[in-house]
């Protein structure tokens, strides 16, 4: 051995030490550097941050982070390699929704979003491009086609309520949990009314544990390596816009060939067939992988947040009879399941009071409570606060749902009535849709489904929450929903179940 590694070698240990406290103290000062008088921790782990408290708890966490903001409206954190802020203040943040671009703010879905979603997807447009696809994506959303929708809907919704009533008679002493029957509702419903007659009995399963691991993926450690539930995810997410992408080009053949739209990629394609033709150029961003792509963001913005929404209402009606009773009064003067005819779109504008619960479930527990941004380029959030470039932004629908409003911590579906109009007065603090150009373009489309839910559930069905401490409390799913999965004793209440039909 040379005479230099000779004198070397004892130093390694002690070399390898000072490395790693250098890298320490480097990340420590950096994370100071950006932080500067922001609310937050002095102090953070090396490499992971508060990581560990987030996957744990992330309930606690974000509570935490409002703490910190209640003074400036923002806080900040450090999580794995990611400094982060938090914003409690509706005011900033629909200074970040405002400022989607690209010398500002990019909405990116997840924290980690570009690893699972790739680098192109409809979330990271902005800009022109953005407006091109939500002019495209308009058709999907008209009346004819939400009515379309909402024939689907019931079938859908009453298929379910019917085995969860079969599911409860196997053990009446015994509650059942709603989170995963909700779930597998909405994924059905999901898969029906985006994609339709598309999808075989084979790709649906298929699709369900994709699906299932991509879910599961989101909220935890991103490691990217085989074995690990982020890897997981990835390729669970490659899976279906692989299965989407088939879907959309069997529906551009049947459209070219001028079948009558059935679900949402059909009114889709059939606009796309028709600008196409008078165009003879097909539009920016309308490949059929694009469209695959953006059905499953269709998919992923409907499926968790539609289940938080179902499960929020249930306990929520169930805490409020006296709101219970209201909405089963005005259903029961509208529509009659001894009918047998489904609910029609007149008949759901006509449920004022049931929209109104439905807003006020959606504001009082708005499922994706957080909208992930990144800063893009250095960005001046307050007088004396600038965003550093490559922060992930998280602004807080959740806090802002409980700013404005009256006794906003109060579950009130009269402040949606037209005497209060608090959905007019407080309208910059109801975010649950988001704010600016990238809001939800599908929210008529997700209060329909809502509306649909709770006046089928209240008029068929007898229900009643099994309680114990701390069943409401929130959970992250990766959307909110009850901690205890939403356990409830039903029957059926109605001497038959509808006989619905399409035709």
């Amino acid at each position: 051995m040379s005479p230099i590694l000779l004198f070397l070698a004892p130093l390694v240990p002690f070399l390898a030490t000072l490395l790693v406290f250098t890298i320490i103290f480097f990340e420590q000062v950096s994370y100071l550097r950006r932080k500067r008088n922001a609310p937050g921790p002095n102090v953070v782990l090396p490499f992971v941050g508060n990581a560990i408290s987030l996957i744990r708890n992330p309930t606690k966490f974000w509570e935490v982070q409002a703490q910190l903001s209640s003074s400036v409206g923002f806080s900040v954190n450090y999580v794995i390699g990611r400094f982060i802020v938090f914003v409690r203040n509706t005011e900033l943040s629909h200074i970040i929704f405002a400022n989607v671009r690209p010398d500002a703010f990019m909405s990116i879905g997840h924290p980690f979003g570009k690893k699972i979603f790739g680098e192109h997807n409809m979330i990271y447009l902005s800009g022109q491009d953005h407006k091109d696809i939500r002019r495209h994506i308009a058709p999907n959303f008209t009346p004819k086609a939400l009515s379309t929708y909402a024939g689907l809907q019931q079938l859908i919704i009453l298929e379910h309520l019917q085995s969860w009533e079969r599911l409860s008679a196997v053990s009446p002493a015994e509650p059942i949990s709603l989170r995963l029957l909700a779930r597998d509702l909405n994924l059905e419903t999901s898969q029906t009314v985006f994609v339709g007659r598309y999808l075989s009995s084979e790709a649906r399963e298929r699709f369900r544990v994709d699906y299932n691991h991509f879910n599961t993926g989101l909220t935890t450690i991103p490691f990217d390596l085989p074995g690990f539930a982020f890897r997981k995810a990835k390729l669970g997410y490659e899976g279906l816009v692989k299965m989407l992408t088939g879907c959309a080009a069997q529906s551009k053949t049947r459209m070219v060939e001028g079948d009558e739209p059935s679900c949402l990629i059909d009114f889709w394609m059939q606009d796309l067939v028709r600008v196409t033709a008078e165009t003879k150029t097909e539009p920016p961003h309308s490949t059929e992988e694009e469209i695959g792509s953006y059905l499953f963001d269709f998919l992923f913005a409907a499926q968790d947040a539609s289940t938080s929404s179902l499960l929020w209402a249930v306990t929520l009606l169930d805490s409020h009879p006296d709101v219970l009773r209201k909405v089963r009064e005005e259903v029961s003067r509208i529509w009659s399941p001894e009918s047998d005819a489904l609910i029609t779109a007149e008949q759901l504008r006509e449920m004022k009071y049931t929209q109104a619960v439905a807003r006020e479930v959606v504001r009082y527990r708005p499922p994706a409570t957080l909208v992930p941004h990144m800063v893009m380029e250095d960005f001046l959030l307050t007088e004396s606060y600038t965003i550093p470039k490559g922060t992930v932004v998280f602004p807080s629908v959740y806090e802002s749902s409980f700013q404005g409003f009256t006794e906003a911590d109060h579950f009130d579906p009269e402040r949606f009535s037209e005497e209060r109009q608090e959905d007019v007065i407080f309208k910059r603090n109801y975010l649950a849709f988001g704010a600016g150009p990238h809001q939800c373009v599908g929210r008529r489309y997700a209060l329909n489904h809502l509306v649909l839910f709770i006046a089928m559930l209240v008029t068929l069905m007898d229900f009643k929450r099994h309680r114990t401490d701390g069943c409401d409390e929130i959970v992250y799913t990766p959307t909110i929903s009850p901690k205890d999965g939403c356990k409830v004793f039903l029957s059926k209440r109605c001497p038959n179940y509808p006989n619905f039909s399409l035709n």
